[in-house]
């Protein structure tokens, strides 16, 4: 009840705010003056405040935007896997991780953001369509890469589950349910490629284990000695060139 009331707060001091401000503003009345009328027939414009309101709303929303819409998912788990795999700990850290897993995905998403603009955003703050037509309109291109890159056997499963009829085209495939679809879908193709990468590293381990034990070395941890191997395989195929540039061909 306490966090409803000040939101509702909230939006009460954005809309009368431009209010008091005018009212300050004015010069004081002088002391014979007549008392001032008020109009009724005027009305005080809300529209900056409720656009204030929402657009608050939405950049409350682009977290969550960014992972559920977007390849960002795919690759931040692939790029764990990686560092599972190499078993380097914490290097690269998170920062590093997260930085280039977003800036690829705003390579990689730039076209469907550039449409998005020029679509809805840029027609919306001209005034051509409203903010209801602008969200319709920004929808169309995110939901042709979803789903693009879902698959149906996960969308099947929300429309199941959902009760609802079977979309005849894809323009009647209900957002609420191509979201979630598209999120699994994008999660297996994460493992998938994660446990590939596991292997040729786990081949490594396992040899280093053999040698040591046949060496009699029981009391060396493997890992000190196959965590050099595997960063010097790594960089003489060049994996990050290999890597970054199959998850981009895949997300294209």
């Amino acid at each position: 009840m306490k966090l409803r009331f000040l939101q509702w707060f909230f939006v009460g001091f954005l809309l009368l705010a431009p209010v008091f401000a005018q009212a300050q503003t004015k010069a004081p009345a002088a002391p014979n003056a007549p008392e001032p009328t008020v109009d009724l027939g005027k009305t005080v414009s809300t529209s900056k405040p409720l656009e204030i309101v929402v657009m608050l709303t939405l950049l409350s929303f682009i977290p969550a935007i960014l992972i559920s819409m977007t390849c960002f998912t795919r690759l931040i788990i692939v790029f764990h896997f990686l560092r599972q795999a190499l078993g380097t700990q914490e290097t690269p850290n998170n920062q590093v991780l997260l930085g280039l897993a977003l800036f690829i995905t705003f390579f990689v998403m730039s076209p469907t953001l550039t449409q998005v603009y020029n679509d809805a955003y840029k027609p919306m703050s001209d005034g051509e369509i409203s903010q209801t037509e602008a969200l319709e309109k920004g929808l169309v291109p995110l939901r042709a890469y979803m789903l693009k890159h879902t698959r149906e056997r996960d969308l099947a499963l929300f429309l199941s589950l959902s009760k609802a009829a079977r979309p005849a085209t894809a323009a009647d495939v209900p957002t609420t349910a191509l979201i979630p679809a598209y999120m699994i879908s994008e999660l297996k193709t994460a493992f998938q490629i994660g446990f590939v990468l596991f292997l040729p590293f786990l081949v490594i381990d396992l040899a280093v284990s053999s040698v040591l034990l046949s060496m009699g070395m029981m009391q060396l941890p493997p890992v000190i000695v196959s965590m050099p191997l595997k960063i010097l395989l790594f960089v003489m195929v060049d994996g990050w060139y290999l890597i970054v540039g199959s998850l981009v061909k895949s997300v294209m």
